[in-house]
């Protein structure tokens, strides 16, 4: 299967990890981590609504920052998590002792102007996709 026929591939953010990686993440190491990620160095924890359901949800990812500005690889993809951020306009992210809420979420292609980004998003921003957003 290519890059680009994964299920969360969109123009731009291809899903680099394969897909039963993303089923075995959701399904057995997300659930696992949860309860202590927000206390973990690395992890973070994004609160944010579905789209069509209004419900809460807490996502664990990467994220970094720099200065002012969130910076989160895309790996798996377009997954539903941007999604529902992107059409909210705005999230909470859970650092390690540190609340955080975004605003202006938008995209950053793969190979896209990646200038201002934290470092260790630069060094991925040519393969993957990145979320950026500003911190309110």
């Amino acid at each position: 299967m290519s890059v680009t026929d994964r299920p969360n591939s969109a123009p731009g953010v291809p899903m680099i990890f394969p897909p039963w990686l993303e089923r075995f993440q959701v399904k057995y190491f997300n659930p696992a981590v949860r309860p202590f990620a927000r206390y973990l160095p690395g992890f973070s924890v994004i609160k944010h609504r579905g789209r069509k359901s209004g419900k809460e949800y807490e996502t664990i990812v990467t994220a970094y920052r720099k200065g002012n500005v969130l910076a989160i690889v895309l790996g798996h993809g377009k997954t539903d998590w941007v999604k529902n951020v992107l059409a909210a306009g705005e999230a909470d992210v859970h650092f390690i002792r540190k609340h955080v809420h975004i605003t202006n979420p938008r995209i950053v292609p793969a190979g896209g102007d990646s200038a201002g980004l934290p470092r260790m998003a630069r060094l991925q921003a040519g393969r993957a996709g990145v979320f950026v957003a500003d911190i309110a």
